[in-house]
């Protein structure tokens, strides 16, 4: 059987989902799990778009073992060199760089010529080759390039130093027999193709991806490239998880394996959900909730004769969980330590203590906490502990609201070692705790996005928080706070996102100084 290798840009293309931004931490802690898991490369980021990007790129890379890590550079010496000097901390490190060859980015964008565009590629992997082995090219909207043009492009760049040729239908153009014809033709017409590795990126916007990649695979591609719980740029990426289990499935059909370890498919998705905050459907394939539940008669009798009446795989082969476990006010730091060690969440002491009087309590207010529970603070806690320093602490807060009472909130805050106190008022309680912060902070904050979660089912259910807030400059920068309380929740996320905006805004400052 062929070997498939996986290829994840969650953390690059991914990552350009709207709301889905995270922090440099948050990047390393999902790259580990990306590891776990057993993806062959890690696109961190690219490393050229901001500093905050190639310090991500570059802790990844410094942090993470096991992988390829990869990040992206436009066919320029500026960018390659800039991501050379992010990945090189890396085992295995690679440069990815790219250019487009279709026509309505030939002439529209770029306004280059097919000869110039092929000069620039070649002198891009070259000069890419020169600093690191391991160099991959992609012909920007090859889905949308002709086939010849395309394989010329392709045959110039394996002569001078490519060892892996990625093919991306950029905007989702292509139709899965098109897509697998499209790689057929370029392995005859390039004979070099065969000697290094094909790859495919596909993305979703007429929901093909995911069957354009297997396509793809049945021809001769050797590497999948997509985003955990098919996020990504518009309609997002290939969903990873379904082309491996695909894979996995229908071994018999492929002929094809992969390296992943497919019982740490759940925990990924559900990692990757916590920390962007874009939910997983119900009835999403693989990962969702629904995925392997049985609610019609016939169902359920099939399935309790013999699984396989109806399930073509079982949850424990993606690591799905069913019933949470239940832990309550009495349960000690070896319970939640077990069950934080089984979701390979690493924690030092001292977050471990945190953990478990938070749990308690949250166990002291409602009957039960559940699994889930538990995971959600323990990310939101060492995130917290793990982030740079906090310039703004809450100190407490008081919100009045009812129906016939316009929302009002005062708030006190420690600023740089300095008590501050404020008040506001707004549509509800949330906006008005919002503008007391801004009022007290700074008046052009404005609050962008909210996106409110329960981690589990019921009115005691822990509220999940995650906020965009954007400065007067037009950046934006991201918090996430998870509390019993959804108001206290929010208020801690935006605080979270503020804290963010004036670590980056020091950074830039004391880099120009």
């Amino acid at each position: 059987m062929k070997r498939i290798k996986i290829f994840d840009t969650t953390l690059r293309d991914g990552e350009q989902s709207p709301g889905a931004s995270l922090t440099i931490m948050e990047k390393v802690v999902m790259a580990k799990q990306l590891a776990r898991l057993g993806v062959d490369v890690i696109e961190a980021g690219f490393p050229i778009a901001s500093e905050g990007d190639f310090e991500a790129v570059k802790a990844v890379a410094q942090s993470v073992k096991g992988p390829i890590i990869c990040g992206l550079a436009r066919a320029n010496e500026k960018d390659i060199r800039r991501c050379w000097d992010a990945v090189k901390y890396a085992e295995k490190p690679r440069i990815h760089t790219f250019i487009a060859t279709s026509k309505v980015h030939r002439d529209a964008k770029l306004r280059k010529t097919k000869e110039e565009i092929i000069a620039i590629a070649v002198e891009a992997v070259k000069f890419a080759k020169s600093l690191c082995d391991d160099v991959e090219f992609s012909p920007e909207d090859a889905a949308r390039t002709s086939l010849d043009y395309m394989s010329d492009v392709v045959k110039a760049v394996i002569e001078a130093g490519a060892t892996t040729i990625n093919i991306p239908d950029t905007v989702g153009y292509a139709e899965p027999k098109e897509f697998g014809d499209r790689i057929r033709y370029l392995l005859e017409k390039v004979p070099s193709a065969g000697n290094v590795t094909i790859s495919v990126h596909c993305h979703n916007d007429l929901g093909n991806a995911v069957a354009n990649s297997l396509s793809a695979v049945e021809n001769g591609a050797t590497q999948v490239e997509g985003c955990m719980n098919g996020i990504g740029e518009r309609a997002g990426n290939a969903s990873l998880e379904e082309v491996v289990m695909n894979l996995h499935t229908r071994r018999d059909y492929f002929q094809a394996i992969t390296a992943i370890h497919t019982p740490e498919l759940y925990k990924t998705s559900k990692l990757l959900s916590d920390l962007t905050g874009l939910a997983v459907a119900r009835n999403k394939a693989i990962v969702g909730e629904n995925a392997f539940a049985h609610e019609a008669g016939i169902h359920q009798h099939g399935v309790l004769a013999n699984k396989e009446t109806y399930e073509i795989m079982t949850p424990e082969s993606v690591g799905w969980k069913g019933n949470n476990i239940v832990i309550g006010k009495h349960s000690g730091k070896h319970a939640i330590s077990a069950l934080l060690k089984e979701e390979r969440i690493d924690v030092t002491a001292e977050q471990l203590f945190l953990i478990t009087e938070k749990v308690k309590g949250l166990a002291d207010k409602q009957k039960d906490v559940e699994r889930d529970d538990v995971i959600a603070i323990a990310r939101d806690l060492v995130l917290e502990v793990s982030e740079e320093k906090q310039i703004i602490d809450l100190v407490e807060y008081n919100v009045t609201t009812g129906n016939n009472i316009m929302p009002t909130a005062s708030i006190k805050l420690m600023v740089k070692g300095e008590m501050k106190i404020a008040a506001g008022i707004g549509d509800g309680p949330i906006d008005a705790a919002g503008n007391a912060i801004c009022k007290l902070i700074d008046n052009s904050l404005k609050l962008e996005d909210y996106h409110l979660k329960a981690i589990t089912g019921g009115t005691d259910a822990l509220a999940d928080v995650s906020v965009k807030m954007s400065d007067k400059e037009g950046h934006l920068f991201s918090g996430r706070a998870v509390d019993e309380d959804v108001i206290t929740a929010s208020v801690k996320a935006i605080i979270k996102a503020i804290n963010k905006g004036f670590n980056d805004r020091e950074k830039k400052l004391s880099q120009e100084s």
